[in-house]
């Protein structure tokens, strides 16, 4: 079921990641992260009201620290995408949202079986290649730091919701997407971009952010029932989703690097599940 889940986190962040990299590459990426924080709020909120839980102060902090990453993450790979520089932000925020949160769940304690730590070594080239698309030039240094930053903080929101107990509800995610968005208003603003929404299609990150929540609380659960780093590896296969939606609705070719990479994440999968 661990496993099922973060599959189910992995596919909802992939298809999020696509709706909002069309709306950023329109438009501009700050806005569609403003509203895709916003509708990340909109389903945290009504989950947290479904289901109350009892969230201790320290699940509270937590969240709120995973509200740092989201919005670091989410407003640097936006502007990735609005740049038209998928091939070297996805890769590089991909592989790094999973080294993070393994070494944050070895160092708690956490001992993975030898089968799934081949499948972890396995995932990292697997999301590279899956991201990577031919390129005439080499990649420049703001592809590069986009990519490293969104990893960053995408490997905090990961370790840090990680941490919230079972028990607290989904009151603490409500809390992260709140946080995620005052980061964003924040960060924007210090970069003299505009955040406030001013284009209809700007609003298709409301759309993107309800995928994230739900990619959120499937990671959540996945991390309950089973190792942070497996989580973490799995969830970080979501390139593979963006890459085959492109497929489907754009009819994007699969480059062969791609199709290993894809070949690649089947593997890490089935070594993960069985072990």
């Amino acid at each position: 079921m661990a496993v099922l889940l973060a599959l189910v986190s992995a596919l909802s962040y992939g298809v999020s990641d696509f709706v909002a990299g069309l709306a950023s590459r329109r438009t501009s990426a700050w806005p569609v992260a403003f509203t895709a924080c916003a509708g990340a709020l909109l389903g945290a909120v009504a989950l947290a009201l479904g289901f109350p839980g009892d969230p201790a102060p320290g699940d509270l902090a937590w969240g709120a620290l995973a509200g740092v990453g989201g919005g670091m993450g989410s407003a640097f790979l936006y502007r990735g995408l609005a740049l038209g520089r998928m091939g070297v932000v996805a890769p590089i925020s991909a592989v790094g949202s999973a080294v993070l949160p393994v070494m944050v769940g070895v160092a708690s304690g956490e001992r993975p079986s030898p089968l799934v730590w081949v499948g972890i070594i396995a995932a990292a080239p697997a999301i590279w290649l899956v991201s990577r698309e031919p390129a005439e030039s080499t990649a420049s240094s703001v592809g590069v730091l986009d990519g490293v930053l969104a990893g960053i903080g995408f490997g905090v929101l990961f370790s840090a919701t990680g941490q919230v107990g079972d028990q607290a509800g989904y009151w603490p995610l409500a809390l992260t997407q709140l946080v995620s968005m005052g980061f964003i208003v924040a960060l924007s603003t210090a970069l003299r971009q505009a955040w406030v929404p001013y284009a209809a299609s700007q609003w298709w990150g409301a759309a993107a952010g309800l995928l994230a929540s739900l990619a959120v609380v499937a990671f959540l659960l996945s991390s309950h029932r089973g190792l942070l780093a497996v989580a973490a590896v799995l969830t970080s296969l979501y390139p593979a989703a963006t890459v085959l939606l492109a497929v489907v609705v754009l009819r994007e070719r699969v480059h062969r690097t791609q199709g290993l990479g894809l070949l690649l994440c089947g593997l890490a999968v089935v070594l993960v599940a069985a072990g």
